[in-house]
């Protein structure tokens, strides 16, 4: 055997050793690097709300690195991101799941935009047990499938409009009433994310014992709710709430209008996407006192040690990106926020110690309270109710979060 192979030999023996010895979990970890793996929707449909999403991504590791990193065994780690473009399709998000965790070793997964891609990309991490902290998949049923590698930040599709019950019933207590008087009416599509957001009003009503006097199931590219709103006025209920997407909200702010229906309390979904407030769609003043459901608001008085209060949040944002955040932005910033300190308490890159850190996490951040369920949604931030109030949105319920007062419709 020659010096020079002997020479080699023994650096490839060496090279296998340190790869033996290495633990798979710490594969992408380099130096004082720590790798985070996402596809995310950079082309294709969601293209919008997946760059949201990556800037929301890049936000979080340069304030977090700029703040000391991520505290592990007594020494400072970096964090980065690898990414992939998923191209708003949900078969491909699942290959680049794939990819980034057999061929790039990544260890630690960030969410995709929406819960397609969310639904396509849970089984294959959950499969190789590596963990998933997302802030963009909303749907209830990502929780129903007894995942124990997935955790979302955002607030669940049936929590939408629950923050609205809890309201009536506030509104109820002070005036000297029980929260079991309240009527409610129902008016929601018959589509998986409104029957998910009819739910969590059930669950509400059932809660405080309120009476339900109009529960209608509307037809998808909902265009006349004449019929549910002559049931409104007819049985005069406490609240309304409404939710068809964007069509849906469109409808009830014009028709509601149209046939003069009052009702002391309106809640809806999608009324930003609708342009509820726009005066040359609707009429002046159209929206006014309407509850809109949004998961998250700069006003709002939270806050965390890295990012600030959520104003501070939002500023810092803008001015790195030249426009306002999103609330897509925010959630995922603050889903690589909770990844950070799941890491430094499990203080460990053992995929598995970082899950049980995960499981376990209470925080308050600039973006809400996060605490996890078993089935790994946040069950610490409620949905938040802003209502238009001069034709600004402005944040109302939870109480002990808003920035402004609720103000009843009529």
């Amino acid at each position: 055997m020659t010096h020079q192979f002997k020479f080699s030999y023994l650096l490839a023996g060496a090279a296998i050793t340190a790869l033996m010895a290495a633990s798979p979990a710490d594969a992408r970890v380099d130096g004082d690097v720590i790798t985070l793996g996402a596809a995310v929707s950079l082309t294709g449909k969601y293209s919008t709300a997946g760059n949201h999403t990556k800037r929301g991504y890049d936000l979080a590791v340069k304030m977090i690195n700029a703040s000391g990193g991520v505290k592990v065994g007594g020494k400072s780690y970096k964090l980065r991101v690898k990414y992939y473009d998923d191209e708003s399709t949900p078969a491909r998000g699942a290959q680049l799941a794939e990819r980034l965790i057999k061929q790039d070793g990544v260890k630690f997964m960030l969410g995709p935009y929406s819960s397609g891609l969310t639904k396509a990309i849970a089984p294959v991490t959950e499969k190789h047990k590596i963990p998933m902290v997302e802030g963009n998949g909303a749907s209830r049923s990502l929780f129903t499938k007894g995942y124990k590698y997935l955790f979302a930040v955002l607030s669940t599709s049936e929590q939408y409009l629950a923050e609205a019950i809890n309201l009536a019933a506030e509104q109820a207590k002070a005036k000297g009433k029980s929260p079991s008087s309240v009527k409610v009416a129902m008016a929601f599509e018959n589509d998986p994310f409104s029957q998910d957001v009819y739910l969590g009003i059930l669950d509400g009503v059932k809660k405080y014992g309120m009476k339900i006097v109009v529960d209608d199931k509307l037809p998808p590219e909902l265009n006349d709710m004449t019929a549910t709103l002559n049931k409104v006025r007819a049985l005069k209920p406490d609240v309304l709430v409404v939710s068809g997407h964007s069509k849906g909200a469109a409808t009830a702010i014009r028709q509601v209008r149209q046939m003069k229906i009052k009702v002391p309390m309106l809640a809806m979904t999608h009324c930003e996407s609708a342009k509820v407030t726009d005066a040359k769609k609707y009429g002046a003043g159209a929206a006014e006192n309407v509850l809109c459901a949004t998961q998250w608001a700069e006003t709002m008085s939270y806050k965390d040690p890295v990012f600030g209060s959520a104003m501070a949040y939002f500023k810092r944002f803008a001015k790195e990106y030249k426009y306002n955040p999103p609330y897509q932005a925010a959630e995922s910033t603050a889903s690589v926020y909770v990844y950070a300190k799941a890491l430094e308490a499990a203080n460990s890159f053992d995929s598995g110690k970082v899950r049980a850190a995960l499981a376990k996490t209470n925080l308050e951040t600039f973006y809400g309270g996060v605490r996890f369920s078993p089935a790994g949604n946040n069950v610490a931030k409620p949905m938040i109710l802003r209502q238009i109030q001069n034709g600004k949105y402005i944040p109302v319920a939870p109480s002990k979060f808003a920035s402004g007062k609720y103000k009843p419709s009529m």
